[in-house]
């Protein structure tokens, strides 16, 4: 696709990125309708089983039995015999659900803390400043333990947890976006017609920074992914039985060496999307920023 102002295409591998998601998101949204095992479904006969395996195959040959349709583990089941294709699937909702919420609650707080911070200045961006600060330098380990000691491990504590520390990153971004925009002559403009501080922020200002902010967003949703994996793997993500896709991965550590399958597959499905997501953000940051460029 090509803009017809500026000549600038979106390359191939933002389309490449965007079909890798659009399949995991409509794969997540749809899993329910799909004729697969349970997540949760054992198949004891069946353990660590390599992708491709028919489930009962041997046990439906000495039977006799011709006219049963065997369960086909396309993608193999894990310590415990369930089907990785559908706690792949199953799990896609988590990493997503955490993946995307939590820089949302950032995004719409450290946003507007930010730009608040960068159109006022004086004290009140002085005091935003220290305390965005104060976050940052708060080891987000120590955080999440405490929420899980006291609240329990839950998919909504992790996912606000994780949106809190969020917060910072946002409020710089958008801060810094904001002191850019305040010198320039569309807002001078708009204060020599009279406009409020008000009608200046939401009219003039937030429009220009939220579109920016929203694709360093993208970048932060690849990072929450890996986040909400690397929790998961060491248990202060979300508990079993429920499906994650770091949780599948540390559940396949103990079968490293004779079931590499276990940890990799979901591993590799893990990379492609946090890639895509980042491979979608650098698009579109170098998309708007060298259409700027040539206004």
């Amino acid at each position: 696709m090509q803009d017809k102002d500026t000549g600038i295409r979106l390359g191939f591998t933002f389309w490449i990125s965007l079909g890798w998601i659009v399949l995991v998101v409509f794969s997540a949204a749809t899993v329910g309708w799909w004729a697969i095992p349970e997540p949760d479904k054992m198949d004891w006969d069946n353990l660590s089983a390599r992708p491709g395996m028919i489930a009962d195959e041997a046990i439906l040959q000495d039977i006799g039995d011709t006219k049963k349709s065997p369960c086909t583990h396309w993608l193999g089941t894990d310590t415990m015999g369930r089907d990785l294709a559908s706690r792949i699937v199953y799990g896609s909702r988590i990493s997503l659900s955490v993946g995307l919420i939590a820089p949302m609650i950032g995004l719409l707080i450290g946003g507007l803390i930010g730009c608040l911070a960068g159109f006022y200045r004086g004290l009140l961006e002085s005091i935003i400043v220290a305390i965005m600060d104060v976050i940052l330098a708060f080891p987000g380990l120590v955080l999440l333990l405490a929420v899980t000691f006291y609240l329990g491990a839950s998919l909504q504590n992790l996912i606000v947890s994780l949106g809190f520390l969020t917060i910072p990153i946002f409020c710089r971004v958008a801060r810094a976006k904001t002191l850019a925009l305040s010198g320039l002559e569309f807002v001078q403009a708009a204060r020599l017609t009279g406009a409020g501080d008000m009608t200046i922020l939401f009219r003039e200002i937030i429009p220009n920074v939220i579109v920016p902010v929203a694709i360093y967003g993208l970048l932060v949703v690849a990072f929450m992914i890996m986040a909400e994996g690397a929790l998961s793997f060491l248990g202060l993500g979300i508990p079993p039985p429920s499906p994650s896709w770091g949780g599948m991965i540390a559940e396949g550590r103990e079968v490293l060496d004779e079931s590499p399958h276990v940890s990799m597959i979901p591993a590799a499905i893990m990379c492609l999307t946090v890639v895509s997501f980042n491979l979608i953000g650098d698009s579109l940051r170098n998309y708007f920023e060298r259409g700027k460029s040539q206004l």
